[in-house]
């Protein structure tokens, strides 16, 4: 058996209503899925999650046609330098969109072998997978009015508390003005009694502010901040201020062993190389007494990843970042999931266990056409109205 072809397909899923954080708004979230297909006609499928890398897979794919899919040593060594850093080359790009191509042939392995992924990752430790329920101010999208006062964004956790029995509730603060946020806070814990209340301010404050805010905001009983301040020397900064536990999306573990920060690293398969580097890494981890889990945004491909790797690792026993009630849209039959009690179950079919809605995803790959990048509220890309307070 032989990779035949790879093919690079990026595509917009868009969001039911823009929803806002520090960095701006996103309407539409890019992804980019990547099809691999052997000589004999088994397609794997991966997913590339920092948005359009159909360039950089485009360019890898000529150097793994004819290789074996199942022997990922030679294959990862075929495009992914063995050097930490380089002047003339992407090493970090080349490891995320190996990434990509790697999840696609481990799906492979799962349909040749007739085994679910966490099968061949040795066995399912869990089979339902712990998700948070997710909250933000949003703008109005095409069919939903979004949520602009803090009773709007308390009522729609009420709901989501009603409707799904959520158990953990997430959500960004640093976008709009303080004053505000701390009602909306005080109005959700209100929605939600006692459940577990974790806040995302995506960096958005300066170490002063920080120190500020967090204890008005632990009035209300919050459970885990995720980046409230960014980089790990700031973290480190405001560790005095609070005894809750420190989230972020940066990896680099060194640093945070040294720096006693964050306790926990969320992140996605592509930052290290894949599955296989991502579950050395969780191990990592587990030996520091750091925490993982995995970050939201996905489409149906890689966040069914995120279910398998989270099934079969023991130390992922925490509940991983969701968005899924946003999407309007997804590439996968039967998507997107829908959490109930707080879980998903991971799916027992061979491989991802995972149907590709191709209608879905060459409607997903046009609107990436037609819209670019990660597109705001307003169509501009969602970074160009970063500001920090």
């Amino acid at each position: 058996m032989q990779i035949a072809t790879i093919r690079a397909i990026p595509v917009n899923v868009p969001l039911v209503a823009p929803y806002r954080f520090s960095y701006g708004s996103i309407a539409s979230l890019t992804k980019t899925i990547v099809e691999v297909t052997t000589d004999d006609g088994v397609v794997g499928w991966g997913e590339a999650v920092d948005g359009d890398r159909s360039a950089a897979i485009d360019a890898l794919a000529p150097r793994l046609i004819g290789m074996d899919p199942l022997d990922l040593d030679t294959v990862e060594r075929a495009v992914v330098p063995g050097y930490a850093y380089s002047p003339w080359a992407d090493v970090l790009g080349a490891k995320r969109s190996f990434g990509a191509i790697e999840l696609a042939l481990w799906d492979i392995r799962g349909k040749v072998e007739g085994k679910p992924l966490y099968e061949l990752l040795g066995g399912a430790v869990r089979t339902e997978i712990p998700l948070t329920e997710y909250f933000s101010y949003r703008f109005p999208g095409p069919n939903h009015p979004g949520e602009s006062t803090p009773l709007e964004v308390a009522r729609e956790c009420a709901r989501l508390l009603e409707e799904f029995d959520g158990t953990i509730f997430e959500g960004k603060v640093g976008t709009v003005a303080v004053e505000d946020e701390l009602v909306m806070v005080r109005e959700i814990r209100a929605a939600i009694g006692d459940l577990p209340l974790r806040l995302d301010c995506n960096g958005g404050w300066l170490v002063e502010t920080a120190r500020n805010l967090i204890p008005r905001f632990e009035e209300y009983d919050i459970d885990q901040w995720e980046e409230p301040v960014e980089g790990y020397e700031d973290l480190a900064a405001i560790r005095d201020v609070t005894d809750r536990p420190f989230s972020s999306h940066v990896a680099d573990l060194p640093r945070a062993k040294a720096l006693g920060v964050p306790n926990v690293i969320v992140t996605n398969l592509n930052e290290q190389g894949g599955i296989r580097q991502t579950v050395t890494f969780v191990r990592a981890c587990q030996a520091a007494d750091i925490g993982f889990r995995f970050h939201s945004g996905e489409t149906g491909v890689a966040s069914t990843a995120y279910l398998h790797v989270t099934a079969a690792i023991d130390h992922i026993d925490g509940a991983s970042q969701t968005l899924f009630r946003w999407y309007a849209d997804d590439v996968i039959v039967g998507g997107p999931y829908v959490p109930r009690h707080g879980v998903v179950a991971v799916p027992t079919g061979p491989g991802l266990g995972i149907e590709i809605d191709r209608e879905a995803l060459d409607r997903c790959h046009r609107r990436f056409l037609a819209e670019g990048v990660f597109p705001g509220a307003d169509g501009v890309a969602y970074g160009d109205d970063f500001a920090r307070s």
